[in-house]
């Protein structure tokens, strides 16, 4: 056994023993646990200067106090979701959908569904499964093997993960062509991307949700869990995205990418605290 498999091992022990602590607290008073630790010290940790950056660029209406109440909440979201990934299943939601999902169920075929890291995101694939409509997902795994096996573990038998890269990709693309449904993450900076405006500035973004979706024609819903207390969500299913067909691939791309942008500017804006401010969303250098 190397010195990096005996440490993988040891992290991985540790984290099923918190876990299991949690576990044992139950919902609410895991997600009380994790938000309270969480609020106390992340605001002091230097990533949260990100957040702080991310918010002046994206929000530069707001003052210092703001930013700081902002942060301080992104932290008590990101405990509190942390602790509650052990009550996955447990968890007290309902469904917002004006009966979207149910004609979905109804219609069968391929579908996409998109969110950011708002709120409990890891609660979709749950309230999607619950509802008839199991959803597969593209996702980065840990770098720790162990510790990613217990990720998948604690998501149950609800999902099938994809990971991101090229394989995954290809994974994904023949689900969606045997009438698979998918759970996309689109918030986060990828480098390979397209540059599409995020709160007023270029963003590199996935472009994988409109090149599916205008492949297979199939609907790009939007999705998110919003929190309305501790281990207590409200599941968001908003009507599917216009896709264009004017011919030229590339310019339809990139419309179906904006307005995913936009949809995600929407949510982020209407409640601030609950996205995860903390990963650089913009080239460093973006004024």
């Amino acid at each position: 056994m190397t010195a990096r498999n005996l440490l993988d091992r040891v992290e991985a022990a540790i984290i099923r023993a918190v876990l299991g602590l949690l576990r044992r607290l139950g919902p609410v008073a895991a997600s009380n646990l994790g938000g309270g630790i969480a609020r106390a010290i992340g605001p002091l940790l230097p990533v949260s200067r990100v957040a702080h950056d991310n918010l002046r660029r994206a929000m530069p209406h707001l003052d210092h106090a703001a930013r700081r109440r902002i942060v301080r909440g992104v932290w008590d979201n990101l405990g509190r979701t942390v602790a509650e990934m052990p009550h996955l299943a447990r968890l007290d939601w309902h469904l917002d959908d004006q009966g979207r999902i149910e004609r979905l169920r109804a219609q069968g075929g391929p579908a996409i569904f998109f969110t950011g890291h708002i709120g409990n995101w890891e609660l979709l694939p749950f309230a999607a499964a619950a509802q008839g409509v199991p959803l597969s997902i593209v996702y980065r795994a840990a770098k720790n093997p162990y510790v990613d096996a217990l990720i998948a573990e604690i998501r149950g038998g609800n999902t099938t993960h994809f990971p991101k890269g090229a394989k995954g990709a290809r994974a994904a693309f023949g689900h969606l062509s045997r009438g698979g449904r998918l759970g996309l993450l689109m918030d986060q900076k990828l480098n390979d991307g397209i540059a599409v405006p995020f709160f007023g500035r270029p963003a590199m973004t996935a472009a994988s949700a409109a090149a599916y979706a205008l492949r297979f024609r199939c609907p790009l819903i939007p999705a998110v869990v919003r929190r309305e207390g501790p281990a207590r969500f409200r599941v968001m299913i908003e009507p599917p995205l216009d896709l264009p067909d004017t011919g030229d691939r590339h310019a339809d791309i990139a419309a179906v990418t904006l307005a995913l942008n936009q949809t995600l500017e929407r949510w982020i804006a209407d409640w601030p605290e609950g996205w995860l401010w903390l990963h650089r969303r913009w080239p460093q250098e973006s004024p």
